[in-house]
């Protein structure tokens, strides 16, 4: 069997009444709310529905019932993770492939992205779309010259914090994510 058929396989059967979960890094103040508000300011209609962060599992839907097994999972990955240095520094775009601009992680990366993978094991385990890259979106699908002021406006934008733990967050039926549990790293 392949590495992705071995994805697929452990993919989870989705049931009726299923939510919609996501795993990251809160991204502390004042970061955090001067990006919400230049999200708004440049016009993302996400601007509201999504809490400033570092994805470390994207969008996922997922039984009701595997819940309590996932909470045990994430407890268990962030009690075997100390807490980290993180340091964003200037803007990065997906563009032409994806329409997002982010802030750049500059220190920090090799912890996502080892926070990431155990994130993504057991009832978490999901295929990527993309090779994982640390970042914080700025905006995302909206008008190039918007996210072209968007990458001016932090390109030298500096903010660095102690990642100290990581949030479940679930999407409600507006599309909005909300904070459902913390786990605290170490």
């Amino acid at each position: 069997m392949t590495h992705d058929e071995t994805l697929t396989a452990l993919a989870p059967v989705v049931e009726p009444g299923s939510v919609t979960i996501g795993v990251a890094l809160a991204i502390p103040e004042p970061c955090g709310s001067l990006v919400r508000e230049a999200r708004e300011r440049l016009g993302d209609p996400q601007a509201r529905a999504i809490p400033t962060h570092i994805t470390l599992l994207p969008p996922a839907l997922v039984s009701p019932t595997m819940l309590e097994g996932i909470d045990a999972h994430l407890r268990d990955v962030a009690s075997r993770v100390h807490p980290f240095a993180i340091s964003l520094h200037g803007s990065g775009s997906f563009r032409p492939i994806s329409p997002v601009v982010f802030l750049v992680v500059n220190e920090g990366i090799a912890s996502c992205e080892a926070l990431e993978r155990a994130v993504r094991t057991g009832p978490l385990l999901r295929r990527r779309h993309f090779p994982y890259h640390p970042h914080v979106t700025l905006v995302q699908q909206i008008a190039e010259e918007r996210m072209d002021r968007a990458f001016e406006e932090f390109a030298e934008y500096r903010f660095s914090f102690e990642a100290r733990g990581f949030t479940l967050y679930q999407q409600d039926e507006r599309q909005v994510w909300h904070p459902v549990r913390d786990y605290p790293l170490g």
